[in-house]
């Protein structure tokens, strides 16, 4: 990735970022025109970028929150499976 890329995505401003984000949500931009196919990739690769520089991992796009393992094993007592062919 250029540098002068990085340089321009280090500089989006909040109110941008959340711009772009209802851009791609919607498909259309404020004034009411639509995205082209280029404007969303270029969007959505700047979103990704910005997210990854200053937002924590459970703010930026993509993420899904994985939880965690309440123990050892997922259940108290195997349970068996019947096949309806036996």
């Amino acid at each position: 990735m250029p540098s002068s890329y990085q340089d321009a995505v280090a500089q989006l401003t909040p109110e941008l970022y959340r711009r772009f984000l209802t851009a791609l949500e919607t498909g259309r931009w404020p004034d009411d025109r639509v995205v082209e196919p280029h404007q969303r990739e270029q969007m959505m690769l700047a979103v990704i970028a910005y997210g990854e520089l200053h937002l924590p991992p459970e703010e930026r796009v993509g993420y899904i929150d994985k939880g965690a393992k309440a123990g050892d094993q997922c259940d108290d007592q195997p349970v068996e499976l019947k096949w309806s062919g036996e």
